[in-house]
């Protein structure tokens, strides 16, 4: 019998949460659901597409890379827009190349004010982010919140991969809503997808995705913030876990008010 386990020097032999058992029935669900979000996107399209003031925040995530295939494979004329924190793993970064090779794009990657960075990290220390809720947040809004204001400055609408399954912060996910915080209307195409939905998606369409994932990271930020999760655990339980679930957002998606 073997006596393998997962840890930091040998990874896991697979992950049963990336590969569902494609049943006859999540075969269909996925397919109405594809359409669902198909509808919606062609729906933003009509009404933002104009004058570019429509545009996709894609992290790299699973739920991100579904969105990406339906608007490149589609060829749809939706903006697709990154944030590079300068703390991504090195997964990431590969996987950004993949997309670009495999879709004959080039992407538009954001970064964060070089002087801000150099302020925040000789105030505070190169891992502050550790230290207090405070402070983490701190950090996020140097590295993606002010690059965020950049990316959507002129857009009427962006388009996200939330789902409200991720977290207990995002529950109330609807496929559209007013982004207040950000002035512009807000679509999320996947609001109702689950974990096997995406999937489930990626195996029938071959589409490419982040290596962590199969090393149970089923949600990943820059490299310090994110770790592997146990089975069972909550999506994102492996973003800022030493914090309370309630605060465990960056800011992108947090409502006004």
């Amino acid at each position: 019998m073997s006596t393998a386990t997962v840890s930091l020097l040998r990874p896991a032999a697979s992950n049963p949460a990336t590969r569902p058992e494609l049943t006859d029935a999540l075969r269909a669900a996925v397919e109405a659901k594809t359409a669902a979000a198909l509808a919606v996107l062609h729906d933003a399209v009509a009404e933002f597409g104009a004058n570019g003031e429509l545009t996709f925040a894609n992290s790299f995530g699973a739920e991100d890379m579904v969105l990406t295939d339906l608007i490149l494979a589609n060829r749809l004329p939706v903006e697709i827009f990154s944030l590079d924190t300068g703390r991504l793993p090195a997964e990431t970064y590969t996987l950004m190349g993949e997309v670009e090779q495999r879709y004959g794009t080039k992407l538009k990657v954001y970064f964060p004010d070089a002087t801000a960075v150099e302020n925040f990290v000789r105030s505070h220390g190169i891992n502050a982010f550790y230290d207090s809720v405070e402070l983490r947040k701190a950090c996020c809004g140097v590295r993606k919140m002010e690059p965020l204001r950049r990316a959507l400055a002129g857009k009427k609408a962006w388009i996200t991969g939330l789902r409200a399954a991720q977290s207990v912060t995002r529950t109330g996910v609807a496929v559209r809503e007013f982004d207040q915080a950000n002035g512009l209307e807000k679509l999320n195409p996947l609001a109702d997808w689950s974990e096997a939905d995406v999937w489930a998606y990626i195996r029938l369409h071959e589409v490419p995705y982040n290596a962590l994932h199969d090393q149970f990271y089923p949600s990943i930020g820059c490299a310090p913030c994110t770790r592997a999760i146990a089975l069972g655990e909550d999506v994102r339980a492996g973003r800022w876990w030493w914090e309370d679930p309630a605060s465990k957002e960056c800011g992108l998606h947090v409502k006004k008010g």
